[in-house]
């Protein structure tokens, strides 16, 4: 299997290389990984970037160098960066400029002296200047002209930090001031008479490695030159990064900047070794990163290996898979098992994480007479926990429902039983939690707090708020229903990134007779729901109370009536997980969805 990126951002998976490599070949900045092992196939990344005066945008970068410098050749102080090499490949940045008196044209920048002249054959009192040095190279001026310069009024100061400089003549011939400013670094040469600075030999090219000063320069080729022999060095005017032989990208972990490097495969390599890293341009574009994103887990509800392989070739972005393989079958501790090794290779092979679910039956009387039996506790606890354990998974999911509110402390120790011996064969536990009520959960067997000490995570089954035996219609799992249970089990004590909400992938439909009485219910899958409304012709509102469209419709004399779920319910629903920072969330369950909803999951994490 495949993942296709944007930048950092997951887009889409596909079960090919090549359907994976057609898709990315549509967006910009896009890669190709290997999902089992986050191997990098393949990308479109630039490998040049055209800047001018130090700045650039996305759309002057290119694959190849040949592009780049079509392009730069229609810029003025352009450049061209190999960006996994230093500083420039090209540039056009002037080292002459044509003066004709005290004046001269933004055109008049030249980057050969021979160009300059060819521009200066076209006017009379003209001048080059050697921006590099802040000589005067060349003129085409007459013996008359000169005689004429040099007895006209003396106007020219050579200036510094806005001072004339004391003990300096003031120069009626401008060539005579320029040649005089040279012993004065820094300086300028400012005609009295217009107030016009004509020429500048201030140092306005700082180069600075690691952010510290290390010397200005009056040419920025003089500072270009000194700055290649320095690692992490930039040359900066007017603040902006003219020059930089800083690696392009840097690997962070979480705010803090860990390593550079010039290419991509090492940054990458690198990155890999760090949890919570990312790989970022110079620019700040987060390119590649292994930061937490929510988790997905979804439940099968099936033994079956066919219908595990076929909800599972449904999803994208799916880290965990819960096929329902285990059940204690009896209180003496026996233990159905209908787990599959090459169910869990092949998930393996995919970057999908087995976490078993094992089950009680749902049986109260059987349940709380095992809780009583020690001996029948270590032999499931064995059982379960050795085939696990050869079976290669992640972890188990422990899903004990109808547990009697008496049996809280026996459950409790139980689950510490069951998880100490999970931990010692280094497997996760995750148990199966109703969503309840904060007023009456302390009479349930679920003692949120201490088993929150004890599980690796714990799963709010944050669905059923009516159920098959609700004596009323509603909606599966409002939205603020959901979102109130949440707050209630961070107040029981549970960490975020110990909770995974629960999401329902069905919906309840509910028949109501002509008195308004209600008759009976069933449960929908959501992905039959477009169907059914088209050929129901089912009327929707928004009810404001679940945050769901409500629709109804009549059918042999009784009307009908569900709380839709969609895809925007769905992600609505990981929005809540993302607002109180859950690790993530549980779909209950596979197979009830269509395979679109997946892409937007996806995206969403």
């Amino acid at each position: 299997m495949y993942r296709v990126y944007q930048n950092d951002k997951a887009l889409k998976e596909f079960a090919t290389e090549a359907q994976a490599l057609y898709y990315a070949k549509h967006y910009s900045y896009s890669h190709v990984e290997k999902i089992s092992d986050r191997k990098w196939i393949w990308d479109n990344f630039p490998h040049y970037k055209v800047y001018q005066n130090g700045n650039s945008t996305s759309k002057m970068e290119f694959q190849t160098y040949n592009e780049a410098l079509a392009y730069a050749k229609t810029l003025s102080n352009a450049s061209i960066r190999d960006l996994e090499n230093v500083g420039w490949m090209y540039d056009s940045y002037p080292n002459y400029r044509l003066y004709q008196g005290d004046n001269t044209l933004p055109t008049w920048n030249f980057r050969t002296l021979e160009d300059a002249k060819k521009e200066a054959a076209k006017w009379g009192n003209a001048h080059i200047i050697d921006l590099e040095s802040g000589k005067w190279v060349w003129d085409n001026l007459t013996a008359t002209q000169v005689e004429a310069q040099s007895a006209a009024p003396a106007s020219y100061d050579i200036v510094v930090d806005d001072q004339a400089v004391t003990g300096e003549k003031r120069y009626s011939f401008l060539k005579n001031a320029i040649i005089a400013a040279e012993k004065h670094p820094g300086s300028k040469i400012v005609n009295t008479a217009t107030g016009k600075t004509v020429q500048s030999n201030e140092l306005t090219y700082e180069l600075r490695q690691s952010g510290r000063l290390v010397k200005t320069y009056l040419g920025l080729r003089d500072a270009v030159k000194a700055g290649t022999w320095l690692a992490n060095a930039e040359v900066i005017r007017d603040g902006s990064v003219l020059w930089s032989s800083k690696p392009y990208l840097e690997v962070y972990q979480g705010d803090k900047k860990i390593n550079a490097y010039h290419k991509l495969s090492s940054a990458i390599y690198y990155a890999k070794h760090y949890a919570n890293s990312s790989i970022q341009t110079l620019d700040g574009r987060v390119l590649w990163s292994n930061v937490k994103t929510l988790q997905v887990l979804g439940w099968n509800g099936s033994s079956a290996v066919s219908t595990i392989m076929s909800h599972v070739s449904n999803t994208q972005g799916l880290d965990y898979d819960s096929p329902t393989w285990f059940e204690l079958t009896s209180a003496d501790g026996t233990m159905s098992d209908a787990s599959d090794a090459s169910v869990v290779k092949t998930l393996k092979d995919r970057g999908i994480k087995v976490t078993p679910l094992v089950h009680n039956g749902f049986n109260r009387k059987l349940t709380s007479e095992f809780l009583k039996n020690s001996e029948a506790q270590s032999k499931f606890i064995a059982s379960l926990v050795n085939r696990l354990s050869a079976l290669g998974v992640y972890g188990v999911n422990l899903d004990f429902e109808e547990v009697a509110g008496a049996d809280r402390a026996l459950y409790t120790a139980f689950v510490k039983k069951l998880t100490d011996a999970a931990h010692a064969k280094s497997l996760k536990v995750s148990i199966d939690l109703p969503r309840g009520d904060a007023s009456w959960n302390h009479l349930t067997a679920y003692d949120h707090a201490a088993l929150a000490g004890i599980v690796d995570m714990i799963m709010i089954m944050a669905y059923d708020e009516h159920w098959k035996g609700s004596t009323e219609p509603g909606s599966v799992a409002g939205l603020k229903w959901v979102e109130d249970g949440v707050k209630q089990f961070l107040d029981y004590g549970v960490p975020r990134s110990k909770l995974m909400l629960g999401i329902p992938f069905y919906v309840r439909e509910w028949r109501v007779d002509g008195t308004g009485k209600l008759v009976d219910n069933r449960a929908i899958f959501m992905k039959e729901l477009p169907k059914l409304i088209a050929e129901t012709k089912a009327t929707g509102v928004f009810d404001a109370k679940s945050g769901q469209n409500k629709y109804t419709y009549t059918k042999d004399g009784y009307t009908h009536v569900f709380w839709a779920e969609t895809h925007d319910t769905v992600l609505k629903r990981i929005a809540i997980a993302k607002k109180y920072d859950l690790a993530g969330v549980a779909a209950w369950r596979l197979g009830y969805e269509d395979a679109e909803l997946w892409t937007k999951i996806l995206q969403s994490k």
